[in-house]
């Protein structure tokens, strides 16, 4: 592990734009103390995936990441065989009359994707696995195998080993129950919308031109809308994007701003109509 402490953590986010709190600081200390993968949950929006990017950038580790999908395969992850770059080696031999047969089946044929990049490295790094919950199980069981076995085995090319400390943060929007293994062998860490005075921090980072009587205004806004019976409750980003918004309307009438702009933050119909009489009265 690095020499690195918990004050450490929190600054090195803090420097790239990230408020943390005590909860996220410790669960990124003990991954790096225990060599053990994180498991993120909470709502869309609350800088789960930005978390696992700063992670990277302020350990100065390579980063990789898998978008899971639903349908997503074993060569989307791992990686697959280029084709078209085996044919036209066999059709270079078959042109020159060689008799000597061509082995197209080593690593310069191979395609590599984001886990077995993530291993064959020698810097350490941080594999981010996005949205493991879109995944079937199957993937998920593949995915668990191979880091609980630390390297993969990849079928006429061989075993490779895991070649660094990798720290592993899968994602979760709880679209479906993980596998309990999957929870046994991860830290779990659960990122909710943040409380009023972290989110207030977290848009002066992003927005730090803006007043701060702007950010306080639209944050307590996005904390009552978040407490309506909506669809789709609005993100951190959205703050962000309101508070953008309304500074980019350039008008002295801040309310009028507010309600013009009010697509920043809010994403349904049904949900504009309840938000709009609620906090002004149309």
């Amino acid at each position: 592990m690095e020499d690195i402490s918990l004050k450490d953590i929190d600054k090195g986010l803090l420097e790239r734009n990230y408020v943390s709190n005590s909860e996220i600081t410790t669960s990124v200390y003990l991954a790096l103390a225990l060599s053990k993968p994180v498991l993120i949950e909470g709502p869309p929006g609350v800088g789960k995936t930005e978390l696992a990017k700063t992670i990277a950038d302020s350990l100065n580790r390579d980063f990789y990441r898998i978008q899971c999908y639903e349908g997503i395969t074993f060569e989307q992850i791992v990686g697959e065989w280029n084709y078209q770059k085996q044919l036209l080696e066999l059709e270079a031999v078959k042109g020159k009359n060689l008799e000597i047969s061509t082995d197209i089946f080593k690593e310069e044929y191979f395609i590599k994707r984001p886990l077995l990049r993530a291993f064959s490295t020698k810097k350490n790094s941080i594999l981010l696995i996005d949205e493991i919950d879109k995944a079937d199980e199957e993937v998920e069981s593949f995915l668990l195998q191979a880091l609980g076995e630390k390297e993969i085995t990849v079928n006429d090319l061989g075993t490779f080993p895991l070649n660094n400390d990798l720290i592993v943060i899968l994602t979760s929007n709880s679209q479906r129950m993980l596998l309990d293994e999957t929870k046994d062998r991860c830290l779990f860490l659960y990122i909710s919308y943040p409380s009023v005075e972290r989110e207030i921090n977290i848009v002066k980072t992003k927005v730090p031109e803006a007043d701060e009587g702007l950010i306080e205004k639209v944050v307590n806004l996005v904390q009552e809308i978040r407490s309506l019976n909506l669809l789709k409750k609005p993100s951190v980003r959205g703050s962000v994007d309101w508070v953008r918004s309304v500074m980019n309307l350039k008008t002295s009438n801040q309310d009028e701003a507010l309600k013009a702009s009010i697509g920043s933050v809010v994403k349904n119909q049904s949900d504009r109509e309840r938000v709009m009489k609620k906090l002004f009265d149309e």
